[in-house]
């Protein structure tokens, strides 16, 4: 592996015990062995269970492995939404979710601010079945609270809520009994290479895809009854990605090792150096305003020389992001991931301090 320091939102620096384990893997044969064997089926059992602990899920949440959050949002609207769902978008991602939902022909709405910008009207159409909202916009840094998301809940306990944790879990606190499903991808905060989606649904998602199901298509091989039958002996329809799921059983339980406390601590504290780093630059403003919707694990800041940031710190062999879409000349993004040390994160800092 190289000396680079990846601090881009995803794909991301690989955990520090990923290549131990991608070892491991090979002299297993994980990639070779049959996905129906008891060694991969114990795998798939030992990997879930890891998962359900460090994200601490509530009992009756089950968790299925896709493709990418991208194949989640088409999962979801598939399964669970029959006419109508409701979207909070302030972001590139969070919108991307009700692009979906059209593409599937359904009656969805959306209340989309300026990127970046508070929410201050949480109003639901009665029509609406579902309601998506992102926990931790990737492009634009800015993080929905916990009060918000158990507000929501609190007022709309007839309608599915599901949440994106993409770049949130595990490294944010997330109250999973406030939504009904949820969904990530591997590349961000879990420091795996990109390839792997999990898909987190409630027994009331379960009941709701069964019904559809009973009356129309909600898919083949992934539909969520399909996808039940098969997580319920720990296999998957199809043959899935074995050395993905072998990984991330590893580091999930390595993360647990370390500490869900200390986890999160040391997200809160590096993410105060990085802030501070930005409010005391000459050249640099956050993009998030609301201090209390600051993300701390994508910190998204202006730059009036972003291009000249980005290279210096390529010199010294540390990779920062772009700003997303149409800010990729004028922002940065700098990811702050359970693998990005507390002396990285300072290094970082100091850096920042000599690029005017």
């Amino acid at each position: 592996m190289s000396n680079k320091i990846y601090f881009t939102p995803g794909p991301a620096q690989l955990f520090y015990t990923f290549e131990e384990h991608l070892k491991r893997a090979l002299s297993l044969d994980i990639p070779s062995i049959s996905h129906r064997s008891s060694v991969f089926i114990k795998t798939i059992e030992e990997t879930t269970e890891a998962l359900k602990e460090l994200l601490e899920l509530p009992d009756g949440y089950n968790i299925y492995f896709l493709n990418s959050a991208n194949e989640a949002w088409d999962r979801i609207i598939q399964n669970l939404v029959e006419h109508s769902s409701h979207h909070f978008a302030n972001g590139a991602f969070s919108k991307k979710f009700y692009d979906f939902a059209k593409a599937q022909n359904k009656s969805s709405t959306i209340h989309e601010v300026s990127d970046g910008q508070v929410f201050t009207d949480w109003t639901i159409p009665s029509e609406a079945e579902l309601i998506g909202i992102t926990k931790n916009e990737t492009s634009v840094g800015f993080t929905i609270t916990e009060e918000e998301i158990a507000t929501l809940r609190k007022n709309n306990p007839d309608k599915l809520i599901a949440l994106d944790v993409v770049s949130a879990s595990p490294s944010l606190s997330v109250n999973f009994t406030n939504v009904d499903t949820a969904y990530l991808s591997v590349q961000k905060a879990f420091g795996l290479p990109a390839g792997l989606g999990i898909w987190i649904v409630n027994e009331r998602c379960h009941e709701i895809a069964e019904r559809r199901a009973s009356s129309t298509s909600i898919g083949s091989y992934r539909a969520l009854p399909n996808l039940k039958k098969f997580g319920d002996k720990h296999q998957t329809p199809e043959t899935p990605n074995m050395l993905a799921i072998y990984t991330l059983g590893k580091i999930a339980k390595d993360m647990l090792q370390i500490g869900l406390k200390r986890l999160r601590n040391d997200t809160i504290y590096k993410a105060t150096l990085l802030n501070q780093a930005v409010e005391s630059h000459s050249e640099l403003e956050h993009f998030v305003t609301s201090k209390n919707h600051r993300s701390k694990t994508t910190i998204v800041a202006n730059a009036k020389n972003a291009e000249q940031i980005i290279s210096s710190f390529e010199k010294k062999e540390i990779i920062i992001g772009t700003g997303y879409g149409k800010y990729k000349s004028n922002q940065i993004r700098i990811a702050n991931f359970p693998t990005h040390s507390k002396e990285s994160v300072e290094m970082v800092c100091d850096l920042l301090k000599e690029v005017k």
